[in-house]
């Protein structure tokens, strides 16, 4: 009816929607959430040595109704993943997910033939936005797979990727 004259100047989400990505990537509420060992590196990695609050991600909440990350670290087992599928349905929207540790990626070294047990990877039932390799990873790897996210819900990196230097030529 009077939509055919709006100017387009009007309406623009664009610069709203990336002050909103901007806002949600510094201000990530991960869940207290500990399956296995790599828990006990996501807990270093919220002390004073690695200090994940400089991320804006401290703010471990004990409620999934409160938090918008979950950071899956360790192994998940059969009997376990109807408890951790309800966690992230409880969450509220947007929310993402951080596989932490060989264990959440693939099922780790308990992923073997006669084991029945074992979820070959959070990715099974969950949608995993960020993988974390090593067993279990350094408290470094955790804050590298929160800058992960961070670019990816923002389209750009808080600080630049440092290439390794080369110590010279075997020639």
């Amino acid at each position: 009816m009077g939509t055919e004259n709006v100017p387009s100047s009007i309406v623009q989400f664009a610069q709203l929607d990336k002050l909103l990505y901007l806002c949600r990537a510094n201000s990530l509420w991960p869940m207290t959430f500990g399956l296995a060992c790599c828990a006990i590196e996501m807990m270093c990695t919220g002390g004073s040595r690695f200090d994940i609050s400089r991320f804006g991600a401290e703010v471990f909440r004990p409620s999934p109704r409160q938090s918008d990350v979950m950071i899956v670290a360790g192994t998940i087992t059969k009997k376990m993943e109807p408890a951790v599928r309800t966690l992230y349905d409880q969450m509220p929207e947007p929310k993402w997910v951080i596989a932490m540790g060989n264990c959440a990626i693939s099922g780790g070294p308990f992923k073997c033939k006669n084991n029945y047990n074992v979820v070959e990877g959070a990715d099974q039932f969950l949608p995993v936005d960020v993988y974390i390799p090593g067993c279990p990873p350094r408290p470094e790897a955790l804050l590298e797979g929160i800058m992960t996210l961070e670019e990816k819900l923002t389209g750009s990196r808080r600080w630049p990727r440092r290439q390794p230097e080369k110590i010279g030529s075997l020639s």
